[in-house]
């Protein structure tokens, strides 16, 4: 009888833990966590973070539980699919989220297509990822193209006729170049130079040289992290005063803290509303959710994946219970979502376009300031 007794008690237990173990809704995300943007990459989970965790306070989506399982490529193309196959094959995530870099999103469209999993928000703006229509990807941010077009004619109206462009000799530096000759032509206005950069590590030796004899008044740096804040201090030390603009994959604290003293009147192009700005439904909600754990900041980059995270969490939801890889896609293909002013998504099966938005903000006393 004790043993019978004892047998229907551990019977009960495993049975009861069962029933209270929450179901897992698995994400995958494949980032620089240590590599030349780790910096800007940590705030992007931060804010992504904030939304997951709000979530799951509150019981999940449906009675489960969000789990994103993160890994790191190091800003490598090979690691971040390499990366994504162990996600999609191994882990069995039910979609991607924020995955980071130009070529290292192109790297794994294939296995996107193959196994017909969405990748909601990468953290690029890469043309290559709107047009032609990539139909597992559904892209949160604008364009670098918009952006650089907007960064030459910014120059141009305040007088600045002379601009040199660094540009990453890579897939995003190719991609955002052509935003910037699109600005150049409405300007009516050719670049004194346009200097190619390693991706990694960029030669400044032969960088900084052609800028200073170029007599440049400004200069539209198209690079990431570590590449760039070592190139501006670089062309710093050598005397130069050129204004310098760089695109929003370096709008981080991160990235200020890096620059140090160089980093006062960098203009920095934004693809969300100003972080500051708390009569924005969605920035208000961001700062709450921040405040309650410590954080008294936003940033640039925390605001992207907070954004990002927002639009995944919601199409979950409206996917129902134990949402699959296809009746999420299905949800993302028919799918409008008004976060406040200027952060409307709509996507349809011809169309994953996401958020049209481009400003402007200068670094000043270690901040993002319009």
């Amino acid at each position: 009888m004790k043993k019978t007794f004892t047998s229907c008690a551990a019977a009960l237990v495993l049975a009861v833990m069962a029933q209270g173990a929450p179901a897992q809704i698995l994400i995958g995300q494949s980032a620089d966590l240590s590599g030349p943007v780790a910096a800007s990459v940590k705030e992007t989970i931060m804010g992504s973070q904030l939304v997951i965790d709000a979530v799951n306070a509150q019981g999940g989506i449906n009675g489960e539980q969000i789990e994103v399982i993160r890994l790191d490529d190091g800003l490598d193309a090979k690691r971040s699919l390499e990366n994504t196959r162990i996600l999609i094959e191994d882990k069995k995530v039910v979609a991607l989220l924020l995955n980071r870099g130009t070529p290292n999103t192109l790297a794994v469209i294939p296995l996107l297509d193959k196994y017909g999993v969405a990748l909601v928000g990468p953290s690029t703006g890469a043309m290559a990822l709107h047009k032609p229509l990539q139909k597992n990807i559904f892209n949160v941010r604008s364009t670098y193209q918009r952006e650089a077009e907007k960064a030459i004619q910014h120059l141009q109206t305040t007088g600045i006729q002379r601009i040199a462009v660094v540009q990453a000799d890579d897939s995003f530096g190719k991609d955002a170049m052509e935003g910037a000759n699109k600005g150049f032509e409405k300007a009516a206005l050719k670049p004194v130079v346009v200097a190619l950069a390693d991706r990694n590590k960029p030669d400044y030796s032969a960088i900084v040289p052609q800028l200073t004899k170029s007599n440049a008044q400004a200069v539209l740096w198209i690079g990431s992290g570590t590449a760039v804040t070592d190139g501006i201090k670089a062309l710093r030390a050598a005397g130069s005063a050129a204004q310098i603009i760089t695109l929003s994959n370096n709008a981080a604290s991160g990235f200020i803290k890096e620059l140090g003293s160089a980093s006062a009147g960098v203009i920095i192009t934004q693809v969300l509303p100003y972080e500051r700005a708390m009569g924005h439904p969605l920035i208000k909600e961001a700062m709450t959710l921040a405040k309650a754990k410590g954080q008294n900041e936003l940033s640039p980059a925390l605001l992207e994946g907070f954004v990002a995270t927002k639009v995944m969490v919601e199409a979950l939801r409206r996917t129902g219970p134990k949402p699959t890889r296809a009746k999420l896609i299905a949800t993302l293909n028919n799918f409008q979502y008004d976060m406040g002013p200027g952060l409307d998504i709509g996507y349809s099966p011809t169309d994953h376009t996401g958020i049209e938005y481009v400003d402007l903000s200068i670094v000043s006393d270690g901040r993002f300031k319009r």
